[in-house]
C-alpha cells in the first residue's frame, strides 16, 4: 500500500485529525482526569509556593505578610515598614540619646507621609508615578543611611 507523498503547503491539523482527536479526547478524558488532576493541583500549589517566597524575598518580608505590600508600591512599602521597625528599635534602645530619639521620631513623620505619598502614587499616570517613586526611594535612601549610622553599624 502506498502512502500519500507530502504536498508541500498540506496542513498539519486538518478537520479530520481534529474530529479524531475530539474522539480519543471522548474516551481517555474521563480516565486520565482523575488520575492526572491530583498530581496537577500539587505541582500548581508548589509552584505557587515557590513564586511567593520569590516574591517575599525579592521585598525582604517573610511570605506571611507578602500581602500586605501590593500593588506598584510595594516595593516601597516594605522598605518603609522595614526601616520604621529600625526606628522603633532605635526608640527603644537603652543607649539611644535625646538626639537618636528626636531622630526617630521625626523619621516616622516623614515616613507616614511618604507611605501617603506612594499611595497616591498608585492612581497616577505612570510617568508621574515613577517620579514620585523615585523621590520617595532617594528620601528613604537618606533616612536608611541615617538610622544605620545612628545605629552604629
Amino acid at each position: 500500500m502506498a502512502r500519500k507523498a507530502k504536498v508541500e503547503g498540506e496542513a498539519r491539523f486538518t478537520p479530520k485529525k481534529a474530529k479524531n482527536a475530539v474522539a480519543v479526547a471522548k474516551v481517555l478524558g474521563p480516565v486520565v482526569i482523575p488520575v492526572v488532576a491530583p498530581f496537577a493541583l500539587r505541582a500548581a500549589g508548589s509552584a505557587r509556593e515557590l513564586y511567593d517566597r520569590y516574591q517575599a524575598r525579592k521585598l525582604g518580608v517573610s511570605v506571611d505578610k507578602l500581602g500586605e505590600y501590593t500593588g506598584r508600591g510595594a516595593a516601597l512599602h516594605a522598605r518603609i515598614a522595614g526601616i520604621a521597625e529600625g526606628c522603633r528599635d532605635l526608640q527603644k534602645s537603652g543607649k539611644a540619646s535625646d538626639a537618636d530619639q528626636e531622630f526617630a521620631k521625626d523619621a516616622l513623620s516623614t515616613l507616614e507621609q511618604l507611605s501617603a505619598s506612594v499611595r497616591a502614587a498608585e492612581r497616577m499616570p505612570a510617568a508621574r508615578r515613577k517620579s514620585v517613586h523615585r523621590a520617595v526611594a532617594g528620601e528613604l535612601e537618606r533616612l536608611e543611611g541615617q538610622l544605620l549610622h545612628r545605629l552604629g553599624l
